[in-house]
């Protein structure tokens, strides 16, 4: 292990010299990529680096130890030497958990994507709470949200929304939304006062930049058409509203919230690049097997991930068998402890996948 750290050391102090290489500055795309490279392994190396500053105080304070010293400073030396070996003990895990094989798209911006499932009305009403709850996780964390299509229900549901999350590291936490989430509770058209259950999955796609997936223009169809729903004076006036279809795939990506056709047009083009790019990486994970499985679920979207109680205000992620009573605080955006247990596990299973190795 530290021979590859003090390899990441050496290649992390090679990057700063290239940076300021004036050929470097010079070139933006050579630029760009030695600055993403730096910034990856920057916390590796930072805790590398005080994970040796510790080892030297602690080889420093044994020797210290040796040497004929009062009662006062040997017991002063014995606390600093019990200090920095539990400090060596933390360093350690820690950087047994940054070598661990690192998501590449972890660091991209997502698209979210939202639909009624199961459940009629109830099922397009409990999409809205879902898409609300993300909304605001995101705010908690800085990043920015914007809608893409969205296909509003009279109730104030969403039969289908489409949305952008733009910030560092959205991936690496909003990946393990994807699949079937399940609400249990009393439907507000519901006379009776039963409780029903409905169902609405969620799909979480890192942004594709360009160069991962390649699409000719060749290969698309590219329809325009007159807005619908609620907006401005452009709506049903104007054919901004873009269609785009894949043939290929017969992949298919509207785009309707812009004003402008321009806009959409990108906005869908975002959507159908996510959309290719997880058909690609699905090819790759099927031939890697079992050996990518996890303990947190496969992500796909018809496995049944989480159930949202509201008779009991309870919340169960049933891949590692956690249960919150605080619904309201979850679907005000407080994902934060469900998050860190779903990274937990994912690390955990790395972690023993590492040893059999």
């Amino acid at each position: 292990m530290i021979d590859r750290l003090q390899s990441l050391e050496d290649r992390y102090n090679k990057l700063t010299e290239l940076l300021c290489d004036p050929a470097v500055i010079a070139d933006p795309a050579k630029l760009r990529e030695y600055s993403k490279e730096q910034s990856d392994m920057e916390e590796t190396v930072q805790v590398y680096r005080e994970y040796k500053k510790t080892v030297q105080g602690l080889a420093d304070a044994k020797v210290m130890l040796a040497e004929k010293l009062d009662d006062d400073m040997r017991d002063l030396v014995k606390m600093e030497i019990a200090e920095l070996t539990q400090k060596e003990e933390e360093l350690k895990a820690k950087l047994t958990i940054l070598l661990l094989p690192k998501d590449p798209n972890d660091d991209k911006n997502v698209i979210v994507e939202i639909r009624g499932a199961a459940g009629g009305d109830e099922a397009a009403l409990f999409a809205g709470d879902l898409y609300r709850m993300y909304t605001r996780y995101a705010e908690r964390q800085g990043w920015k949200t914007e809608i893409i299509e969205a296909s509003p229900t009279e109730l104030g549901g969403f039969k289908e929304i489409i949305f952008m999350v733009n910030g560092k590291g959205a991936y690496s936490k909003l990946k393990f939304e994807s699949g079937a989430h399940r609400v249990q509770r009393v439907p507000a058209t519901e006379s009776g006062g039963r409780i029903h259950t409905s169902t609405s999955t969620v799909a979480v796609l890192p942004e594709a930049e360009e160069v991962e997936v390649e699409i000719n223009e060749k290969d698309l169809r590219i329809d325009t058409f007159c807005s619908t729903g609620p907006g401005g004076q452009s709506v049903n006036t104007t054919q901004s509203a873009i269609r785009i279809t894949h043939i290929p795939t017969g992949l298919v990506v509207s785009c309707q919230d812009e004003k402008s056709q321009i806009k959409n047009k990108e906005k869908a083009m975002k959507v159908l690049r996510a959309r290719l790019y997880e058909v690609k990486q699905q090819e790759q994970q099927k031939e890697l097997a079992d050996a990518r499985k996890s303990q947190v679920g496969t992500g796909d979207r018809s496995e049944r991930i989480r159930t949202y109680n509201f008779p009991q205000s309870r919340v169960t992620d049933h891949r590692i068998g956690l249960t919150l009573h605080k619904l309201e605080m979850v679907l005000q955006g407080d994902l934060d402890e469900i998050i860190n247990a779903l990274i937990t596990a994912e690390r955990t299973e790395h972690l023993k996948a590492a040893a059999n190795e």
